[in-house]
């Protein structure tokens, strides 16, 4: 249910949790696929290029931004928030990782780290509560600031000493104002704070880091010095008449297809019509009356007597008609995980994909 919830999110600030599976003591969660490592990796690990100024005060507005969308969404708990939660998407933007909206299962912590970096109230009570969000994004803040992992109470000790040039990144060198650096370091330091009362909100935090952006017309993906070639990718692109159905979200011609190819990507199952309820999902498929054949096709596949991939594929098409994305997409998935090289599994999940409006991900199933 928590998965279930979490799903329902849809921010471009955030790597979405677009499935979970359930077999078992197994479970799964699937999320958006980001390609450009984590803001550990840039920030403390950096090859060839360290984050340069604008692009770190990026990443503390679009993280904000981001807690502040999950709190209007009733979730505002945020589990061990580190480095390791940010990721970078295709186009080089950060996004906060949607897997730390559900709290670990399977030992019930709420922080993994080094308890120097722990909220004091989680230490004494063992509970996660809003400003304790907002304690472990003023930790991020001093790790955008110093480049390195320093631990709060150090750093509170040299910004009360007045020292906080002690704490910026050497390769930050030139790079911004002393006001600049000074009003980020006092934002930090209000997150900080030891009495949960007295940090900011997450909505206050926006408003602070907005006025402080540099170069918002430069592209993330330049900032960070990394290769972009989407573009080119989408013109060599060539689909079957399926695939390009699917691309331009044409329901009406995937559903003729999917009625001619009928079940011969099937094994076992073309000539098998024992069943009824299949047999009236078809039926209902075929008349275009695709809430009956969701009924009918569901009958069938929890009877468990057969499986099969069409039968996923046409209910599949169903709940897209009926503005199902979700778990249309579970259905293109699932038919995916029957059969692995079936093209019609991948097509119906772009389907589902540019339905949710998460197109780059659509754009990278098209092209596998």
């Amino acid at each position: 249910e928590e998965a279930r919830a979490v799903g329902q999110l849809r921010s471009d600030r955030l790597a979405n949790l677009i499935g979970c599976c359930c077999e078992g003591d197994e479970r799964l969660l699937v999320a958006e696929f980001m390609p450009n490592e984590t803001l550990s990796k840039h920030l403390f690990h950096w090859e060839n290029q360290h984050m340069k100024w604008p692009m770190r005060l990026r990443v503390a507005l679009y993280l904000a931004q981001a807690l502040e969308y999950c709190s209007s969404r009733g979730r505002a708990l945020y589990h061990d928030l580190n480095a390791y939660r940010i990721l970078f998407d295709q186009d080089g933007n950060p996004r906060l990782s949607s897997f730390g909206l559900m709290k670990n299962s399977r030992d019930g912590k709420s922080y993994s780290t080094n308890l120097a970096f722990t909220p004091p109230e989680y230490l004494r009570t063992g509970r996660v509560i809003p400003e304790s969000v907002v304690y472990s994004f003023g930790t991020l803040l001093l790790d955008l600031l110093s480049g390195k992992h320093i631990p709060p109470s150090h750093a509170l000790d040299l910004i009360r000493g007045k020292n906080f040039l002690m704490l910026m990144d050497s390769c930050l060198e030139g790079q911004f104002s002393n006001d600049d650096g000074t009003e980020l370091v006092r934002l930090a330091s209000r997150c900080l704070q030891y009495e949960p009362r007295e940090r900011p909100n997450v909505k206050s935090l926006v408003t602070a880091l907005t006025p402080l952006q540099k170069e918002t017309e430069v592209p993330s993906h330049v900032l960070m010095g990394i290769p972009h070639g989407m573009a080119s990718s989408k013109q060599t692109m060539v689909l079957t008449p399926l695939g390009e159905a699917c691309s331009r979200m044409d329901l009406t011609a995937i559903h003729e297809i999917l009625e001619k190819i009928g079940y011969k990507d099937d094994e076992g199952i073309a000539n098998e019509e024992t069943l009824n309820s299949k047999k009236r999902g078809d039926t209902a498929f075929r008349a275009k009356d695709f809430g009956t054949a969701i009924e009918c096709y569901t009958h069938f596949i929890d009877g468990g007597t057969m499986i099969s991939p069409t039968v996923f594929a046409r209910r599949c098409l169903c709940y897209l008609m009926n503005n199902m994305a979700q778990e249309a997409l579970g259905d293109a998935m699932q038919a995916q995980v029957i059969s692995p090289e079936w093209p019609t599994a991948f097509y119906l999940q772009a389907a589902a994909l540019f339905s949710l409006g998460m197109d780059n991900d659509a754009q990278e199933t098209l092209k596998d």
